[in-house]
């Protein structure tokens, strides 16, 4: 077996989130990577720029590491849920690019600091704040793996794109008439398992 370096397998799998968030803004028009496809809003663009958000706030302000990025989302006195969404004002090359000064920033702080650093979450309750930097690492991979979830899930509902990138789908392989029926068999199912109940 051969010996990891933890910091290199924690940037893997967050970097992984990222591209595969990302990916699913390929090839949609403004419209489709803003538009909302649930009950609360969920849209693409929603979520890059939550998760640049959460990648400054975490590996950046949390360590004494400010990005200096303005985030008007998320100062006192912004409306709720600001940083889900994308105002017509603001590109897509906007929120992407700062999307990778976050990357940068955050990358740079896991390059500087041992995982054991301590920082301290500015918006947790006083007393109940200090986290490491490995533990922030992993929040921050599990969001955006959570966070590209929905994308893929809300991408699927468009257009039918699914998977980590255009080369990685990670399903089994089946054309529309495949997946129409099986997505009809599991209908049944679910409804004689209701009836039974």
């Amino acid at each position: 077996m051969t010996a990891s370096d933890p910091k290199a397998d924690l940037h893997f799998y967050l970097q992984s989130a990222r591209d595969a968030l990302l990916w699913k803004l390929e090839g949609l028009s403004e419209y489709d990577i803003r538009r909302p496809l649930t009950p609360t809003g969920t849209n693409l663009l929603g979520l890059v720029k939550h998760t640049a958000g959460v990648e400054l706030g975490y590996l950046g302000d949390t360590f004494g590491r400010p990005s200096g990025e303005p985030l008007p989302w998320l100062d006192d006195g912004a409306e709720p849920n600001a940083d889900m969404w994308v105002a017509p004002d603001q590109s897509r090359e906007q929120i992407v690019d700062l999307y990778h000064r976050a990357w940068a920033h955050a990358d740079a702080t896991i390059d500087a600091l041992a995982l054991d650093t301590v920082g301290r979450v500015p918006w947790w309750p006083s007393g109940k704040d200090e986290v490491t930097l490995h533990h922030a690492v992993v929040r921050v991979i599990a969001d955006t793996h959570r966070h590209a979830g929905h994308a893929d899930i809300v991408r699927e509902l468009m257009d039918g794109a699914v998977g980590m990138d255009k080369d990685n789908g990670s399903m089994p392989p089946g054309d529309a008439a495949w997946w129409a029926d099986h997505r009809d068999r599991l209908e049944r199912a679910a409804r004689e398992a209701d009836r039974e109940a």
